[in-house]
């Protein structure tokens, strides 16, 4: 699963992503990006 990282501004890998709900009931995936750390989301895919 890919997000995008506004850090690198790039699109990576999500390291260690976990399936949260947003309060509207959508899907989400959320994680870190390899490169920086940096914390990366993407709404959808879960």
């Amino acid at each position: 699963m890919q997000a995008y990282c506004f850090k690198d501004r790039q699109k990576v890998e999500i390291k260690s992503p976990k399936n949260v709900t947003l309060k509207n009931g959508r899907p989400a995936i959320t994680g870190t990006c390899p490169k920086c750390g940096t914390k990366v989301f993407r709404i959808g895919k879960a």
